[in-house]
């Protein structure tokens, strides 16, 4: 019999990696989005699925605890993908209530849904290397042992929801696990965070449709991998047979602004043509340095990722070039 697997927050960039592999896997796929007014832009990374009828859809709302009870009552999924999140480290320093609500809050009601109602589903918990703030350790990677000390709201409510997965892992005896997953990109990231700002800007000027880029600090260092790869571990995480955390990262990192030369040169550019930077794009507290230990995956796991950053920028790239061209 196949797998039963639900994806909260499902017209995410993880989110639509993970529906797609799950069901190369032969799994019977359900997701979650919010209610919204504008349905055309809801499902845009997940339409070709939704319209061939693979995934079922549900609406659910992480602050409205009845939605949620609903959802997870009504699927009884074997394995819960819990990836709904508000995501943005600078949004949540302008909105740092609503952050705390959707992602702690939210974490606690799927929590407590699944205990009350579904406690043979595997949890996974999307956690993020920005819990770890600018605390590393001696040999300058970030591990599972690493003390957490976030610098922004976002940091702080994933914080507080990994905390609430480790409580309720021990209380219950509930199959949850964390992946503390560093940065992860692609063609499908969001457009107003740096990878994807930077590629898609610098199309746009290599094909005339624009003169400059402009960002913040272009000093801060990032671990970047391929999303493709890290759903996979996140599914590796719930084929195991204790529920536990793990880092993935690549255990590489580059500054902003070696991420911008390549692209630019890539493009056949010279980047300090067209890159400015404005404060306006800054954290009031900054995050100067992630540099992530994959150890334990690799290990217990057997997971290794198979796109090198290079790779994943350039398909980045010829995904732009592609699209703007039309």
């Amino acid at each position: 019999m196949s797998k039963n697997a639900l994806i909260v927050g499902a017209n995410g960039q993880d989110a639509s990696y993970l529906a797609e592999f799950l069901l190369e896997k032969g799994y019977k796929v359900h997701g979650t989005i919010r209610r919204n007014s504008v349905p055309e832009s809801q499902t845009t990374r997940i339409e070709g699925i939704r319209e061939s009828g693979l995934i079922d859809l549900h609406y659910m709302d992480l602050t409205d605890t009845i939605s949620v009870d609903s959802v997870v009552k009504e699927t009884q999924a074997d394995e819960i993908y819990h990836l709904a999140a508000q995501s943005h480290v600078q949004v949540s320093f302008e909105l740092p209530k609503y952050t705390l609500d959707v992602n702690s809050g939210g974490t606690l009601a799927i929590l407590e849904a699944v205990r009350r109602f579904s406690p043979h589903s595997k949890v996974y918990h999307a956690a993020t290397s920005e819990m770890f703030g600018n605390s590393c350790d001696a040999d300058g990677f970030q591990r599972e042992t690493t003390p957490l000390i976030p610098v922004s709201p976002y940091g702080c409510s994933k914080l507080y929801a990994h905390s609430l997965c480790h409580n309720y892992r021990n209380a219950y005896k509930m199959f949850i696990c964390s992946g503390i997953l560093f940065n992860h990109e692609s063609p499908r990231r969001g457009i107003n965070f740096v990878t994807n700002k930077t590629v898609l800007e610098a199309v746009k000027i290599k094909l005339g449709m624009s003169k400059k880029l402009v960002l913040g600090n272009l000093y801060s260092k990032r671990d970047w991998g391929h999303a493709k790869d890290y759903v996979e571990a996140m599914w590796l995480m719930l084929q195991q047979d204790k529920p536990n955390d793990f880092v993935i990262a690549t255990g590489e990192t580059r500054s902003v602004k070696e991420m911008v030369k390549y692209v630019f040169s890539k493009l056949g550019m010279n980047w300090e043509d067209h890159v400015q930077t404005d404060k306006k794009f800054e954290r009031p507290e900054e995050l100067d340095y992630l540099r992530g230990d994959p150890t334990k995956a690799k290990q217990l796991l057997s997971w290794k990722p198979k796109y090198t950053f290079e790779s994943m920028m350039d398909e980045m790239i010829e995904y732009w070039l592609k699209e703007l061209k039309k």
